[in-house]
């Protein structure tokens, strides 16, 4: 079907770039439009848990996953559950195998640039058109007319957006909008974190952390090059980055924040708050509609958060991109359709019901880790897994 057909992909992410690996074994003419300037831009987030039905299996199919292994972070799955005074509540640093490819639980981690670079250089010279700043686009023959800024355009046969949780192309397929969750979380970053947080660093052994402590969190994990990445989540109004008031530049009153709202917190964690570099980054985090349906066109499709955006707190954002792409792939490339938009129709409706499966379980993990008894909540889960 997609013989002769050019592809566009808008969105440089993981979802996006593994679609691209997959298609272009397929010996299809796809290009990747992506707003980077270049492939050495900062990659900002935490790092990744790949998951073995979902982010594993689209790596393995796309011929990439012995890549995986050689640059995934050995021992940075492995988990701290703390309280508010960083007391250690529970910790599988001692019980969990550094490595476990196979299992079903082993969810192992990598940073998001060595992903994003891992599947950059499996696709062929020119295929990401970098510097490319999507504005709009309009139906054109049978395709799309693709409009950058800097006057620049693109025609395709075929759209597939995959440019995030705020897509500028998912208004061309559906007007159904993301709904606030209720939770915000603010964004850190430290970098040479062993000698600027020593004690953050001790507690956190390579691994992640999830502090709790009155309907407050504190995350974290190890990221590449000695970084880690940090978020306080909490639960607020839609528009608590706005109106808080604060310099989200300027760590004084980010830390005079910190210890007015996490007063009952140990003065350890101000050790974050003290030696972040800036700006922070708020997100409040919105969730699509579960019971969301569009209907399917010939020849504009979407994956990952531009789909379906959810919240964090089940690790399978990445793991669904990933995994849509897979199966995009594989329905665009099948024998079992008779058009494209059979395909594409085919694809999203698997899609839709798989993503509100687990958006609703991000949403309810979502709400057990800012309740009350989130601690006590969290220790049952991980004891039973």
């Amino acid at each position: 079907m997609l013989q002769n057909k050019k592809i566009a992909i808008v969105g440089g992410g993981p979802g996006g770039l593994t679609l691209a690996r997959l298609l272009q074994l397929k010996g299809v003419d796809v290009k990747v439009y992506e707003r980077d300037s270049n492939k050495n831009a900062r990659v900002q987030g935490s790092t990744l848990d790949l998951h073995e039905e979902s982010g594993l299996a689209a790596l393995s199919k796309a011929n990439l996953l012995d890549e995986f292994k050689n640059n995934y972070l050995s021992g940075a799955d492995k988990m701290v559950i703390a309280n508010e005074l960083a007391e250690i509540i529970y910790s599988d640093h001692e019980t969990k195998p550094n490595e476990n490819f196979g299992n079903e639980h082993f969810r192992p981690e990598i940073d998001r640039g060595v992903l994003r670079k891992i599947l950059i250089e499996s696709l062929q010279e020119e295929t990401i058109v970098w510097n490319s700043h999507f504005l709009s686009m309009v139906q054109q023959n049978d395709g799309w007319l693709l409009h950058f800024k800097e006057e620049k355009s693109a025609y395709a046969d075929i759209v597939i957006a995959a440019d995030g949780a705020n897509s500028k192309i998912r208004p061309y397929i559906t007007d159904i909008k993301p709904f606030y969750s209720g939770i915000t979380m603010l964004e850190g970053n430290i970098y040479d974190a062993e000698k600027s947080v020593p004690h953050i660093s001790n507690l956190l052994r390579g691994g992640k952390i999830m502090a709790f402590g009155n309907k407050k969190d504190i995350l974290m994990g190890q990221k590449a090059n000695c970084e880690i990445g940090f978020y306080a989540s909490f639960k607020t109004n839609e528009n608590w980055a706005i109106n808080s008031g604060l310099d989200f530049s300027d760590k004084t009153q980010l830390l005079d924040w910190f210890k007015k709202e996490y007063s009952e917190w140990s003065t350890i964690w101000y050790e974050l708050f003290e030696n972040a570099a800036t700006p922070f980054i708020p997100r409040p985090i919105y969730c699509m509609p579960l019971d969301q349906t569009w209907e399917s066109l010939p020849n504009l499709t979407m994956l990952g958060d531009a789909a379906h955006v959810m919240p964090p707190f089940a690790g399978e954002g990445v793991n669904m991109a990933m995994l849509d792409a897979l199966e995009l792939s594989e329905c665009l490339t099948s024998d079992n359709q008779n058009s494209i938009q059979e395909a594409i129709s085919f694809y999203e409706l698997n899609m839709q019901k798989r993503a509100a499966i687990i958006a609703q379980e991000s949403l309810e993990n979502g709400e057990r880790m800012h309740s009350e008894d989130a601690l006590n909540t969290l220790l049952d889960f991980f004891s039973q897994h």
